[in-house]
């Protein structure tokens, strides 16, 4: 019987060994040797197979290398001309193609890296200037996707770039300040004059007025923000001049027909404004549409009791001249005067206003005229007093009872002192008076009278 086969050990079974055992296996199964030779034959063929395949695969496989190590090296090629190293490229180092693959990958890794940092440098800040850019042009910021153009990645192309963002960030902080500035100036012009500020700006774009979204800074919007400035001022002008019409009216009104304070008071808001220039005029709403109708109605309210008030105070400013001239002793027909400014009035030939500033001047002439006479009339009521005097101190001598010790006796002996001492001045004072009458007289061309009658 045939000995069995000695087992071996898997890890050193080789070839021969095996078979040899085969060919004990065949021995015992009695096998014809033809039929062992084309067993053989055919287990040659299936090994030739295994190490053809099996070269064929490490072909490939050392193919996919070669092509892997010369794809590593045109990728760091391409990567250091793209981000612009200056570093040398790295050399190939001797041994198998596996360690000069693992000597390339760190390199590779490394670019990659520095690539993929450069690239979203890069896209940040073309996004930040694709933003500012699409915020100037007013475009929609939703459709921003800046393209990144991946063979030129140097720090160079970066830096300009960074640089053209910082001038779009300088360009869009100096707008988002002159759209700030304009919306301020729409504000104070719409408090002025009570116009609806937050839809004004919403007209001109929605963000203006909703904080919610960023400030529109765009061409567009800029220029629409300068016209409606222009367009408001030139409101607040023409508003300006209509009021400021209207509050002369209302002065020249209150002054032809004497209104009391009081009343003037009401529409002090308005009378302020008279000789105001566009740019002092900031008081909320006082440039509103209320206030100019208000102010028209009132014009409109004192123009209709004109008519009525006129004969009133056209005589009242009579009233006032006369009081003027007879407190200097002036005299002047009044009845005559009056019936004169009344025949005027009623015979509706004259205008009525024209007539009060008539009388107006009358007043301020005689109030000078009055004033040039005060010299001169101090010194009559001196020269009156002194010869009243005079007149008393005679009859005062004439009485032989003067020196008795009756009543009062002691102050009229003492008024009597006086007297005498003030009438020996009368010449002077008559002296001094006729020098005064005479130069008054001859400044003004005209005889000084008192009460009708000439001094002296």
């Amino acid at each position: 019987m045939a000995t069995s086969p000695t087992l071996v050990s898997p890890s050193r079974t080789t070839c021969a060994s095996l078979l040899r055992q085969l060919q004990v296996i065949w021995d015992e199964i009695g096998e014809e040797d033809g039929d062992m030779d084309r067993m053989l034959q055919q287990l040659e063929q299936e090994c030739l197979d295994i190490y053809r395949r099996k070269v064929d695969s490490s072909r490939k496989h050392k193919a996919e290398l070669v092509q892997s190590l010369a794809d590593g090296e045109t990728e760091i090629a391409n990567l250091v001309s793209a981000l612009g190293e200056t570093a040398s490229f790295p050399q190939r180092v001797n041994g198998s193609l596996k360690q000069q693959l693992s000597a390339l990958k760190p390199a590779l890794q490394d670019l990659r890296q520095r690539k993929q940092a450069r690239m979203s440098e890069f896209h940040d800040t073309q996004l930040k200037i694709a933003h500012i850019c699409a915020e100037i042009a007013g475009n929609d910021l939703n459709s921003v996707d800046p393209t990144i153009d991946e063979c030129d990645l140097t720090v160079k192309r970066l830096g300009d770039l960074q640089s053209h963002l910082k001038e779009l960030q300088t360009e869009k902080n100096l707008r988002l300040h002159k759209v700030s500035s304009s919306i301020g100036k729409i504000h104070e012009l719409s408090v002025v004059m009570s116009i609806d500020f937050s839809s004004t700006v919403a007209d001109i774009h929605p963000s203006l007025s909703d904080h919610t979204q960023s400030m529109s800074i765009s061409n567009d919007t800029l220029a629409r923000l300068t016209s409606v400035i222009q367009s408001l001022r030139q409101e607040k002008l023409d508003r300006l001049c209509k009021l400021q019409d209207l509050g002369k009216t209302l002065m020249g009104l209150w002054d032809l027909m004497d209104t009391n304070v009081e009343e003037q008071g009401k529409f002090d808001h308005v009378t302020s404004l008279v000789s105001s220039s566009l740019d002092e005029v900031s008081i909320k709403g006082c440039l509103a549409l209320e206030v100019i109708e208000q102010t028209e109605v009132e014009v409109e309210r004192l123009n209709a009791l004109k008519a009525s008030k006129m004969k009133e105070l056209v005589l009242k400013r009579q009233n006032e001249l006369e009081a003027i001239y007879r407190d200097v002793h002036m005299d002047i027909d009044t009845d005559a005067a009056r019936q004169t400014l009344i025949n005027l009035i009623e015979s509706g030939n004259v205008e009525l206003s024209d007539l009060l500033s008539s009388m107006d001047n009358q007043i301020a002439n005689a109030k000078e005229l009055a004033l040039s006479r005060k010299e001169v009339l101090d010194k009559v009521e001196k020269w009156k007093h002194a010869y009243e005097e005079e007149k008393w101190l005679e009859d005062y001598e004439k009485d032989e009872n003067r020196y008795s010790a009756g009543r009062g006796a002691h102050k009229n002996l003492k008024r009597a002192e006086k007297a005498r001492i003030l009438v020996s001045k009368i010449p002077f004072m008559v002296e001094n008076l006729t020098s005064k009458v005479k130069a008054w007289e001859l400044e003004r061309d005209m005889s000084f009278q008192y009460n009708k009658h000439i001094i002296i």
